[in-house]
C-alpha cells in the first residue's frame, strides 16, 4: 500500500511549475523557498520518480512530471472550487486580498474609498502595495494588479477587467496663462514654463490629438522635475509651469478654478484603466468584491469633461 500523500504537497508542485520557480512561488505562496524545494524533494521520493529537472537557469517538467502535473492541478482547482462554493453559501466574502495600485490613484481614488469596502466585507483584508512600476501577479503574487495604460495586455496567462478611462489634461493657473496671452495652438505651448514627471519623457515629446483627427508632438523644456505626479501637481497649482495631470487629481482644482484647462481640444490619447488577475483567483469571493468594489470607484463619470 502506497504511503498517504500530503495533499499541499500538491499544490506546492502546481504553483511552482505554473510561476517558473521556486522563488516566484514562495512569494505567492508565502511559504520559504527552502521548504518547498525540500517538500518538493520528498515528493518525488515518495512516487520513485524526477519530477523536475533543474538548471541553474530555469526548471523545466520530466514526462512523469507533465503526467503528475495535470492531477496536481485538477486537486487544486476541486479544493478551490469547494472553498468557493462554501463561501458563496455563507454569502459573505473572507479572506486575504493582495492588491497592488500606482501611486496617484491609490492616493486620489482607491484609498479614500476603501472605508466603504471594508464597511461592507468586514471578513475581507486587503493588503495593497503602492508602486509606480508594473507588477506581474503571477510573479509578485499578488490577486489584482491595478493599471493605467494605452492598451490592456494582451496575456496568455491574465485575465483583464476594463473599469474606465484616465485622461491626461494639461492645465496651469489662470495667473500663469493669463502672462502668455492667448494659446490657440499647441505651438504656442513651447516657449510656456512647464513641469514634467521625468526629463526622458520631456525629450521624447508628448503626442496630443486634436479636432479633425490632427496630431501634435510636443516638445518643451520643463523647469521642474518631479517623478511623483501628486507632488508635481503642488508645482502646477503654485504656478511654477503648466504640466499634464491625470483628470482624477486635477478635477477638484479645475472645479474650483484654482486651474485651467490648457488647449483643451489638444489631448494626449487616453489611458485605460483596468485590473490584470489570474482567472482562477477571480473565482474567490475575496477576489470577486475587490474587482467589483473597484468597477464602482472607478467607473467613468456619466460625461467626462475637464471639468466633470
Amino acid at each position: 500500500m502506497s504511503p498517504v500523500q500530503d495533499l499541499n504537497d500538491l499544490v506546492f508542485f502546481a504553483e511552482v511549475v505554473e510561476r517558473g520557480g521556486f522563488s516566484a512561488a514562495s512569494r505567492a505562496l508565502d511559504v520559504p523557498k527552502s521548504r518547498l524545494s525540500r517538500r518538493i524533494a520528498q515528493l518525488e521520493a515518495s512516487l520513485g520518480v524526477q519530477l523536475l529537472q533543474r538548471s541553474t537557469r530555469r526548471l523545466s517538467l520530466t514526462p512523469a512530471g507533465e503526467v503528475y502535473l495535470r492531477h496536481c492541478v485538477a486537486v487544486r482547482e476541486a479544493a478551490e472550487a469547494g472553498a468557493a462554493e462554501v463561501a458563496q453559501v455563507r454569502k459573505e466574502p473572507r479572506g486575504l486580498v493582495r492588491l497592488s495600485c500606482p501611486v496617484t490613484l491609490a492616493q486620489s481614488n482607491v484609498g479614500p474609498a476603501l472605508p466603504e469596502f471594508f464597511s461592507r466585507h468586514p471578513g475581507v483584508q486587503l493588503e495593497m502595495r503602492v508602486v509606480n512600476r508594473p507588477v506581474d501577479p503571477v510573479e509578485e503574487g499578488v490577486d489584482v494588479a491595478l493599471r493605467v495604460r494605452n492598451e490592456v495586455e494582451n496575456s496568455a496567462t491574465l485575465a483583464s477587467r476594463v473599469f474606465g478611462r484616465s485622461q491626461l489634461l494639461l492645465v496651469g493657473t489662470p495667473a500663469l496663462l493669463a502672462r502668455h496671452g492667448p494659446l490657440t495652438h499647441p505651438e504656442s505651448l513651447e516657449q510656456v514654463e512647464c513641469v514634467a514627471m521625468s526629463a526622458a519623457d520631456a525629450r521624447a515629446g508628448t503626442l496630443l490629438q486634436g479636432p479633425g483627427g490632427a496630431t501634435h508632438l510636443l516638445m518643451q523644456t520643463p523647469r521642474y522635475l518631479a517623478n511623483d505626479l501628486l507632488t508635481l501637481s503642488f508645482a502646477v497649482e503654485q504656478g511654477v509651469g503648466i504640466g499634464f495631470l491625470p483628470d482624477y487629481l486635477c478635477r477638484e482644482a479645475l472645479q474650483a478654478g484654482r486651474l485651467q484647462s490648457v488647449l483643451p481640444d489638444w489631448q494626449p490619447p487616453p489611458g485605460l484603466v483596468h485590473a490584470m488577475f489570474t482567472p482562477r483567483r477571480a473565482l474567490v469571493p475575496a477576489v470577486r468584491a475587490v474587482l467589483d468594489f473597484l468597477g464602482e470607484v472607478l467607473a467613468e463619470p456619466p460625461e467626462r469633461s475637464p471639468l466633470a
